[in-house]
């Protein structure tokens, strides 16, 4: 099984096509052997010229080894020895491509970092690739990111068609090799490593700013994940969580809230992270869980204070986490300072063991992004499971809409909020949680006070010592 990938370059392109070779971190004029877990990844260059360059990547599997000390009784011995796993491209070609090409799934290139951050005139060519459920499945899969797609079908007579796969796409090379690092095993439905959690955050990682809103996100889900349905439903809560980002060109500078330009007058974001901050002061809190952390503006607001001897931020978009890692110089940052301030990419409605232990969680603004049905996960994933002692939730009230200018009656203040509470519903959600997990809670006001309106936001205060107190 192989997978061809051709560079073109017009003679007004100001490239060369030989620039391949630096982008994949190989020399054209060398032949380079990789060992994977199923046998040997080769890497070569049959053409390599100013107009276009091809390199190929062939992997020669070990159909021996793939069984050598398995049990007689797992799949039957004939059904071992007899199939097509060492034939057809499938997910010991996407192990394959990680072994091999690393540094250019992650789009860094030493020596050719802007054509890395360039869409390029790509080639590719994925042969044979084994499609179960029919060859229009390729184009499902493959057309909604933008690729010319051409299936010409090698053989139909059996379970699943076996087809030559050839796509055409102006396209960064670190996006099409992560497109087929994770589609490939999809047309072949049957990946050979062991699912589990940790699989939902390889996926979510490789389908960054493309998968979430991919109209076949589900068979993509399905099939990398399985058919786990537990694993299933994880993977695409959390990619309905995840802001839909443009994948291509996109500016990586810090974004604005879409709220901003109603609330930037009276300065109400920095008034709520003031604010959250001396609450967290005050109840004491050493250590930190910062759910929703964003591009992590509290977190930075946090660092400064001696207080805090810990801070994991949360965040579904690993988009968002890498902005937040600029902005804390976490990647330049000494031992002591990464041992101190930690980023994960995480669903907010999905407990985390690793989210215990923390004297505080905070919520600021990221609430009213969750659809109201899921609000009963989260509420046991923070409440039940973690149980920090003080929990700080702050939510828009939605009355104070009425005095932001040409913002038109009943709409909500960002476009991605699911729901905006008045006081008295954000009070009677407040209390209802305090009861159910033993907390007291404590209601504030954020930002000048309308006398009809009330303020433009709200805060609740879990406190869980104050409620355990009394009982």
């Amino acid at each position: 099984m192989q997978i061809e990938v051709s560079l073109n370059a017009a003679a007004d392109a100001g490239l060369s096509a030989r620039d391949l070779g630096f982008l994949l971190h190989k020399h054209p004029d060398h032949v380079h052997e990789r060992a994977t877990s199923a046998g040997t990844a080769t890497i070569f260059f049959p053409d390599v010229g100013d107009d276009r360059t091809t390199a190929v990547l062939h992997l020669d599997v070990d159909p021996i080894g793939l069984v050598r000390g398995k049990s007689r009784q797992s799949d039957g011995l004939l059904d071992q020895y007899v199939n097509d796993r060492p034939y057809v491209a499938n997910s010991f070609l996407s192990v394959a491509i990680a072994r091999a090409f690393g540094q250019t799934l992650s789009g860094k290139s030493k020596e050719r970092q802007t054509l890395a951050d360039r869409a390029l005139p790509f080639e590719a060519r994925i042969v044979p690739v084994a499609v179960a459920g029919g060859a229009e499945i390729v184009r499902e899969v493959f057309a909604p990111l933008g690729y010319e797609v051409e299936v010409i079908v090698l053989d139909a007579s059996g379970p699943r068609e076996i087809v030559d796969l050839r796509l055409k796409a102006d396209i960064r090379l670190a996006a099409l090799l992560n497109h087929l690092y994770v589609l490939v095993p999809v047309l072949d439905n049957a990946k050979h490593w062991w699912i589990d959690g940790d699989e939902i955050e390889k996926l979510l990682a490789k389908g960054e700013g493309w998968l979430a809103d991919h109209p076949a996100r589900e068979l993509i889900a399905r099939r990398a994940l399985k058919h786990r349905r537990a694993l299933i439903h994880q993977a695409l809560d959390r990619l309905s969580e995840t802001a839909l980002e443009t994948d291509e060109g996109e500016d990586d500078a810090p974004q604005p809230e879409p709220e901003a330009p109603l609330e930037t007058p009276i300065r109400l974001h920095d008034l709520r992270l003031d604010t959250v901050s001396a609450v967290l002061r005050e109840a004491g809190a050493g250590t930190v869980l910062d759910l929703g952390c964003g591009e992590g503006k509290l977190i930075q607001r946090l660092i400064k204070e001696s207080w805090v001897a810990r801070i994991l931020g949360v965040d579904p978009s690993v988009r968002t986490l890498e902005r937040a890692t600029r902005r804390l110089r976490l990647d330049t940052a000494g031992e002591r300072m990464r041992e101190r301030v930690g980023l994960q990419m995480g669903s907010l409605t999905y407990g985390d063991r690793r989210w215990r232990g923390f004297d505080a969680a905070t919520l600021v603004e990221v609430i009213e992004h969750i659809d109201p049905p899921r609000l009963s996960a989260l509420e046991l994933s923070l409440f039940a499971a973690a149980r920090p002692q003080t929990v700080v939730v702050t939510t828009p009230n939605r009355e104070y809409n009425a005095l932001f200018e040409g913002l038109e009656d009943g709409a909500l203040r960002h476009p991605d909020h699911r729901f905006e509470w008045t006081r008295a519903e954000f009070e009677a959600w407040g209390a209802r949680v305090a009861a159910a997990h033993s907390y007291a809670v404590a209601f504030q006001p954020i930002g000048p006070e309308d006398e009809t309106h009330g303020a433009p936001s709200q805060m609740a205060v879990f406190s869980r010592g104050a409620a355990e107190e009394r009982a």
